[in-house]
């Protein structure tokens, strides 16, 4: 039983660490904490998470009790716990390129999306660190990390902030627009409705009782045909311009009473 539980060891075989902390480590990485026994210190630590990445790429740092240290496993990136959070240093700030050069809600959506799982692998280095500070006081070099740990994230959760606070502002902005679109058509539609009031009575009257009066204009009508027909439809265009106009011109949006109060209250 303990020659599987060997084999099926995260760490590295040639490690010659306490079977206890290898006893400690299960199978899959788990969350990111230290695990200290006898002056020896392993941090259990997550690589920073990738897009579409469900499960935690495990590093683990080995301190010894002589000061010196072990990293596994090797040739993934990442060299040292210095490189380590450089690597989380760097997803940062091209999470902040990103976030700066987004402009429509998918693209705030998307960063938001890969900011989360990093918020949360960050503040949990931090944490972890914190601990492996307290349980070896004297290692500078874990002073240092937990330093520069708290650094990345407290800015990377600043980033997760404006990024979704620019979200909100995008969902806002489009939807007052939306709403004012709908204002602007039922404003337009209520006065069509008015003229169609206004005209539908005289429109029926001259349907069912005709129209075809004599009116002097029919002699007029023979003798400068085409033009009759012309002058005709030039004046219901140039009437219909003005009607359109009157339907959709903007009309103001009623406000809110009570921000108006507020504005006067803290003017």
């Amino acid at each position: 039983m303990s020659d599987a539980n060997h084999d099926q060891s995260l760490l590295p075989a040639e490690w010659n660490i306490p079977g206890v902390l290898r006893q400690r480590l299960g199978n899959d990485v788990g969350r990111q904490r230290i695990l200290h026994h006898d002056g020896h210190l392993l941090l259990v630590l997550h690589s920073p998470p990738q897009p579409g990445e469900h499960e935690r790429r495990g590093r683990f740092f080995w301190r010894m009790p002589d000061g010196g240290w072990e990293m596994a496993p090797l040739g993934d990136g990442a060299e040292s716990l210095s490189s380590h959070l450089h690597e989380y240093q760097a997803a940062i700030e091209q999470l902040h390129r990103d976030e700066e050069a987004a402009d429509t809600c998918e693209e705030y959506f998307d960063v938001i999306s890969r900011l989360t799982p990093l918020v949360r692998a960050t503040r949990n280095l931090y944490n972890t660190l914190q601990k492996a500070r307290e349980a070896v006081p004297e290692e500078r070099r874990l002073i240092i990390a937990r330093d520069r740990a708290y650094t990345l994230a407290r800015r990377v959760e600043l980033l997760y902030e404006d990024a979704k606070n620019a979200l909100d502002f995008a969902v806002a902005q489009q939807t007052e627009s939306h709403a004012e679109s709908s204002h602007q058509m039922s404003v337009a539609s209520h006065r069509l409705n008015v003229l169609v009031a206004l005209f539908f009575p005289l429109a029926t009257l001259m349907a069912v009782f005709g129209a075809n009066l004599h009116h002097g204009l029919e002699n007029w009508d023979t003798s400068q045909r085409p033009w009759a027909l012309f002058a005709v439809i030039g004046a219901g265009l140039a009437l219909g311009v003005i009607i359109t106009w009157f339907v959709t011109r903007p009309a103001p949006r009623p406000r809110n009473p009570y921000l108006r109060s507020k504005k006067r209250d803290h003017g």
